[in-house]
């Protein structure tokens, strides 16, 4: 795996795993409110200086540009110790992204530096009750008014609804032309008719909801980019972290291979350990293999998206789809070795196998990674 890698990158590796053994595997707590907790994580990953990595270096970041690789790695070690810590660093990102791509200086020096410091928590909001998939049925409405727009509309499935400060936000400045009538804007979220509505509770929990736009106003010097521009800035802020979701995938099972691996050599039954079982052994041969096809997928894609390849969207499709569901097959693998154990609330691998479920959903779901990819073939 070395050759992804720069020295650089493989310190960052070895500073955020040493984190993870300290921090989330060996004194995990569990906080009543979910959204406390969020918060605490995005302040503590700020104080280590890894939401840093987020931003480039002109705009409180560690380098010149954000490596896709750096992200890839910080998903991957984060993932392997909490499925909530991952999400927080992820949507520090995804919120974000869209600011780098398509920000003018003055908003990039506004937004990013807080965001990169873990003292602003960020937010992407495109999903709504009629458009997940399909974000041509996208009904919020942004509409002129003066020297700025009214926003009207609501999002749902939205990350760090109710905690975030900072929004960025996809409505449609020309319905007529549908997709290619989307805008995106930078919301506050105490801004006048930013409304939140409601937690949604979640397989897996973090913080997740319903946000609304009721006559919202926003100078248009929030709007991103140039009107009809939100599609185009969507895409490549998926396109380029939806590698980053694959390394996330990678973490979850490497995870359940580690905790599989572990009880199978402690737990006896018929007089040998189970690793002694062929049976057993076969199940490990298995997952061990996928994750490393996994974990190959995930860093070519992200050395792709570093080097600006032409056939990064295809690589990253092809990453997630693989890694997503191999880390579906592998945490199925490691509670099936488990037994009973498995199933018990609170266990390792029965938190895995929540964890690991929406990771085929969002950013894309694996039916849609499989039309991106064929039709980068035809």
């Amino acid at each position: 795996m070395d050759l992804f890698f720069d020295p650089e990158q493989l310190l960052l590796r070895g500073q955020v795993r040493s984190w993870v053994e300290k921090n989330l595997i060996s004194s995990v707590t569990r906080e009543a409110d979910i959204g406390q907790q969020a918060r605490q994580l995005v302040s503590q990953l700020g104080h280590e200086g890894f939401t840093a990595y987020v931003a480039s270096k002109r705009f409180g970041g560690v380098k010149e540009k954000v490596q896709a690789r750096d992200l890839c790695i910080i998903r991957e070690e984060l993932a392997r110790g909490s499925a909530l810590a991952d999400t927080m660093f992820a949507m520090q990102a995804l919120g974000s992204y869209p600011i780098t791509v398509a920000g003018s200086d003055k908003q990039k020096k506004r937004y990013l530096p807080p965001v990169a410091r873990g003292e602003a928590i960020a937010a992407f909001a495109l999903t709504e009750p009629q458009a997940g998939s399909d974000v041509s049925s996208m009904e919020t409405r942004a509409v002129r008014d003066g020297d700025g727009y009214r926003l009207t509309g609501i999002k749902r499935f939205i990350s760090n609804a109710g905690i975030a400060q900072t929004y960025t936000v996809f409505a449609l400045t020309d319905p007529d032309k549908r997709a290619k009538g989307m805008s995106a804007f930078v919301v506050q979220a105490d801004t006048p008719g930013f409304v939140f509505k409601e937690n949604t509770p979640l397989l897996s929990p973090h913080p997740l909801g319903v946000i609304a736009f009721e006559d919202c106003r926003v100078p248009r010097a929030q709007l991103l980019g140039k009107e009809g521009e939100g599609l185009k800035i969507a895409l490549a802020t998926l396109d380029t972290l939806r590698c980053t979701v694959a390394a996330a995938a990678v973490g979850f099972a490497q995870r359940a291979l580690e905790e599989a691996l572990q009880y199978s050599q402690k737990r006896r039954q018929f007089g040998q350990a189970l690793a002694q079982f062929q049976a057993t052994q076969f199940k490990l041969a298995d997952m061990a293999t996928e994750l490393e096809a996994s974990r190959l997928l995930a860093y070519q894609a992200a050395w792709a998206n570093d080097h600006n390849q032409k056939d990064l969207k295809q690589k990253s499709s092809m990453a997630k789809l693989f890694a997503t569901e191999a880390a579906q097959r592998i945490v199925d693998q490691a509670l099936q070795i488990h037994g009973g154990t498995g199933v018990v609330v609170g266990t390792p691998v029965e938190q895995l196998y929540r964890d690991v479920r929406a990771l085929r959903i969002y950013e894309g779901t694996s039916e849609i990674q499989r039309l991106v990819i064929a039709r980068s073939l035809l």
